[in-house]
C-alpha cells in the first residue's frame, strides 16, 4: 500500500512504468470489445488491475470508471447505427440502478468467491439454453416490451442490478440471453439494450465506490481509453455482422468464463 496515496473519493497510483499505460490501454481495448459484443471482460481486467498493485476492492471500483465510459460510447455507437430500444432500456436501467446500489454496498467489504461458483453454474445453464432452445427466426420476432413482459423484465433487472453492483463479471451474457428469449429481441437489439442498462447501473455503483474511497482514478481513466475504443468498434461490428456473430462470440466467452470462475479465484 506504500505506492498509493489515499484521498477523499479514491486512490491515486502514479504509474511509474511506461508499460503500465500500454498494458492498460491494450487490455482495455480487448475488454471493451468483449464486454460490448457479449460480456465477461471484467474477468480479464480485474486480475490485471490486481497485478498492478490495486487491492481487490479498489480494482473492482476502478473497473467501473472504464465500464461507465465504455457503455456510454457503445450506446452512442449503436445509436449511430439506428439501433435503440428507448424507453424500454431506460425502464430496465432504472430498476437495475436501484439494485446496483445494494450490490455495490455489499461489494465494498465482502469477497465474491462463493458467488463465482454460483455464476459459473449460471454460465453453463446459459450454454445449455443456447444449444437446446429452438431457434427463433428473425421474421418471427415480435418484441415483448410492454404490459406484463415489461414488468417481468423490470423485476428481473432489479436482481441483475444487485449482481452488477456487486462485481458485474459475466452479467452481460445473462442479460442478452434473457432479452433474446423472454422479450424476443434480436441479439443486436438485446445487445444495445444491455449496454444502455449497464451504463445506468454502473454509474450508480461507481458513486458508492467513490464514497467509500475504492477508486483509483489514474488507472481507471487510462483504462477507459482502451475500453471506450474497443466498445465503439464492437458496437458497429456487431450491428454489421448480426446475430450469428454475437451468438458465436457469446458461446466462446461463456465457456471460457465458466471455467475461469469454477477453477480459479478471481482475486
Amino acid at each position: 500500500m506504500d505506492r498509493y496515496y489515499s484521498f477523499q473519493g479514491g486512490y491515486f497510483y502514479p504509474m511509474e512504468e511506461w508499460y503500465h499505460y500500454v498494458l492498460l490501454i491494450t487490455v482495455g481495448f480487448i475488454v471493451g470489445f468483449i464486454n460490448t459484443v457479449a460480456g465477461g471482460g471484467s474477468l480479464l481486467i480485474l486480475p490485471v488491475l490486481i497485478f498492478l498493485g490495486l487491492p481487490p476492492s479498489v480494482a473492482n471500483g476502478t473497473n467501473r470508471v472504464a465500464i461507465v465510459i465504455q457503455t456510454a460510447i457503445a450506446t452512442a455507437g449503436f445509436k449511430s447505427k439506428k439501433v435503440s430500444t428507448y424507453p424500454f432500456s431506460l425502464y430496465l436501467g432504472i430498476s437495475a440502478l436501484i439494485g446496483s446500489i445494494i450490490g455495490a454496498n455489499i461489494a465494498v467489504d465482502i469477497k465474491g468467491e462463493t458467488f463465482n461458483k454460483i455464476l459459473a453454474i449460471i454460465m453453463f445453464l446459459v450454454i445449455l439454453i443456447i444449444i437446446f432452445k429452438p431457434k427463433i427466426r428473425s421474421e418471427d420476432f415480435l418484441e415483448r416490451t410492454k404490459g406484463k413482459y415489461l414488468w417481468i423484465n423490470v423485476v428481473a433487472f432489479f436482481f441483475f442490478g444487485i449482481y452488477g453492483g456487486f462485481i458485474n463479471a459475466g452479467l452481460g451474457f445473462v442479460m442478452i440471453i434473457f432479452l433474446h428469449y423472454v422479450s424476443q429481441m434480436t441479439l443486436v437489439r438485446a445487445n444495445a439494450t444491455k449496454v444502455a442498462v449497464v451504463f445506468l447501473y454502473t454509474a450508480s455503483a461507481l458513486v458508492v465506490f467513490i464514497l467509500n474511497d475504492k477508486v483509483n482514478w489514474a488507472v481507471g481513466l487510462v483504462l477507459a481509453i482502451g475500453n471506450g475504443s474497443g466498445a465503439w468498434l464492437a458496437s458497429r461490428v456487431s450491428v454489421k455482422k448480426g446475430d450469428g456473430f454475437i451468438m458465436t462470440f457469446i458461446v466462446i466467452m461463456v465457456i471460457i468464463m465458466a471455467i475461469k470462475l469454477w477453477f480459479f479465484d478471481l482475486n
